[in-house]
């Protein structure tokens, strides 16, 4: 796990995000990695490709 100061803020630095029902995605913030400075800005994300439950696609 990447030190507090550079881990990103959404996946809490495991690369992997989770929905209500306990499905597993790739963090779209910090694409898997667990790292992301915290005055990094992320003002350039991508939409995710979603389906109709809203989980993300690949």
């Amino acid at each position: 796990m990447p030190s507090r100061d550079q881990a990103c803020l959404a996946c809490d630095g495991r690369g992997l995000l989770m929905d209500d029902e306990e499905w597993h995605y790739t963090c779209k913030i910090c694409n898997g990695d667990g790292f992301m400075p915290q005055g990094t800005n992320v003002a350039n994300r991508q939409l995710a490709d979603v389906d109709e439950t809203n989980r993300i696609l690949d």
